[in-house]
């Protein structure tokens, strides 16, 4: 009994230091990446259900939203040198952004940032001759990448790291910025993803449009502007007026993500999917080729 209490022991101590350190470099942590998951699930078409279940191969989607943070545990040279850059782009000004510079396909094309990993998942799930596991590889990437680039901090600045390098208080408990959009407005809220998704999804028709008459350029810098802000950190010494002053920003960057990832999947695997309702703009078409 005693050794049985003691690997138990062992275990949680085990998790709860992995999920520290993945919450303190990943966006949204895990909670917040589900969140985003869920409500794009409750937004899928019949037909886009029917179309990703090879592709999420009996998981369910809130579930794969998390999995680029997880297999950074990997030892492969990708995960461990190449794959960090995918989930940000560093930005310092609006000028530095050139998104027509962006020459991606799903066979050509070099992925330096979110921006263009985001474009190569969708490039990659629109062609008719990217494999079965290459189209795996991408969709369970596109479900991340749409969460992070919807936090703010993911479009942040190079030389802060996107914030990891200011060090600010919450609650009295020493973080930094990046992990308090990450992890800690989140986790503040104490509710299940599911219980998140459910208290802030929507179904309001003209929010819905407006979120969908978009692309993922706009994506970009609708981030680096809040991002902006969020740099006037004063003295960094946040705690109830911080949360109410940018719990709302917050909550909308994560139903934006879910309805948005809803929207780019129903466009890719819905082809009776309607533009503003509930698939992006046809005009997002534009920025990638297939």
């Amino acid at each position: 009994m005693k050794s049985t209490i003691k690997i138990t022991a062992a275990v949680i101590i085990s998790t709860f230091l992995t999920f520290s350190m993945v919450s303190k470099s990943h966006a949204w942590a895990q909670n917040g990446h589900r969140v985003v998951g869920q409500i794009a699930e409750n937004h899928l078409t019949d037909t886009t259900k029917m179309a990703i279940r090879h592709l999420l191969e009996g998981d369910k989607l809130p579930e794969v939203t998390t999995w680029a943070d997880e297999m950074r545990s990997n030892p492969d040279t990708f995960w461990k040198k190449e794959s960090g850059k995918w989930h940000y782009i560093n930005m310092s000004s609006a000028a530095e952004f050139k998104p027509k510079q962006y020459r991606i396909t799903a066979h050509k094309g070099e992925v330096t940032d979110a921006y263009a990993a985001i474009l190569k998942s969708i490039a990659v799930l629109k062609s008719e001759d990217t494999t079965l596991d290459k189209k795996r590889f991408y969709f369970r990437f596109l479900t991340h990448l749409v969460g992070d680039i919807h936090q703010p901090m993911h479009v942040g600045r190079k030389h802060d790291h996107g914030g990891n390098k200011i060090k600010v208080k919450y609650f009295g408990q020493d973080t930094n910025l990046h992990r308090l959009w990450d992890r800690d407005l989140v986790e503040g809220e104490n509710l299940s993803f599911s219980e998140f998704a459910y208290f802030i999804d929507t179904n309001n028709k003209e929010l819905i449009a407006e979120y969908l008459n978009s692309e993922p350029k706009d994506w970009v810098m609708e981030s680096f502007h809040i991002a902006q802000t969020l740099y006037e950190i004063e003295d960094g010494d946040f705690s109830y007026a911080y949360v109410y002053e940018q719990s709302n920003t917050m909550k909308t960057r994560l139903l934006q993500g879910g309805i948005r990832l809803a929207g780019v999947l129903n466009a890719i695997f819905d082809p009776a999917a309607i533009p503003l309702v509930n698939a992006l703009s046809t005009h997002q078409h534009t920025e990638v080729n297939n």
